[in-house]
């Protein structure tokens, strides 16, 4: 499967699942990774709970999607979001897609769009199932992007003992440095952090307080950085290579 940034995306979410304040620095994180041409929310829009969500649609160009509420108790927003994903799939129009929701009834989508060879962005709470994080190629927390956009409530820093006690960060920042390194040890962090995102969708520098990858591994004093200039000279490249026992 290409790995590369998608170009053409299709942007779903589920009004139920989804919170209003995210969407201008959602949609401002979905520009990273290519252009939504397709921007569709999902809910009952005859009732009053999604009233915020009406506010903003019109402004950034999302297009409501109306879905009754058939039976108490059954999402049937779901089922709308998956057969409205699968009839945009098969136009072979998009190369990748956005799921916007915490809700794990999403997994099987997001495996089966990624075994067509599309690439799947995940955009959920903290509270959504591992199945759903592990079923996207990546997956943004949206308190990241709440955060972005309160300065309020920024997600607090971690420090260098509070980093190197998360043993699952460690071993993800050493496994993929040591994958990525050359005979001298050294390696260079673009493919670094191409390593860690196949191991960790949800990995994000953002989650730990930090803006950038380069940021929280020289926070976590576990490697030596170094500076390399490529090309012309005009411009450089970050390496790491995983401090040595004296």
């Amino acid at each position: 499967m290409n790995n590369e940034p998608a170009q053409k995306l299709a942007v779903l979410i589920d009004a139920d699942n989804a919170q209003p304040s995210i969407v201008e620095a959602l949609l401002a994180e979905i520009a990273k990774y290519g252009t939504a041409n397709v921007k569709r929310i999902y809910g009952d829009w005859t009732g009053s709970h999604l009233k915020r969500w009406k506010e903003v649609l019109l402004l950034y160009s999302i297009q409501p999607i109306q879905q009754f509420r058939y039976t108490v108790g059954k999402n049937a927003t779901d089922a709308a979001m998956i057969i409205d994903a699968m009839d945009l799939l098969y136009t072979n129009k998009f190369d990748g897609f956005c799921i916007v929701s915490s809700d794990s009834d999403f997994t099987k989508l997001a495996s089966r769009i990624r075994e067509s060879g599309l690439f799947v962005y995940g955009f959920g709470e903290k509270k959504t199932p591992e199945a759903f994080v592990s079923a996207c190629d990546k997956f943004i927390y949206t308190e990241v992007l709440i955060s972005k956009e309160d300065d309020t409530q920024p997600i607090k820093r971690k420090s260098t003992n509070e980093l190197k006690q998360d043993t699952k960060l460690t071993n993800l920042l050493r496994n993929a440095a040591e994958a990525s390194s050359d005979e001298s040890g050294w390696a260079h962090l673009a493919p670094v952090g191409n390593n860690i995102a196949k191991q960790a969708p949800d990995f994000d520098p953002r989650n730990y307080g930090y803006r950038r990858l380069s940021e929280l591994v020289a926070a976590t004093k576990l490697f030596e950085m170094e500076e390399r200039p490529v090309g012309d000279g005009q411009s450089k490249a970050m390496y790491i290579r995983g401090r040595r026992k004296r």
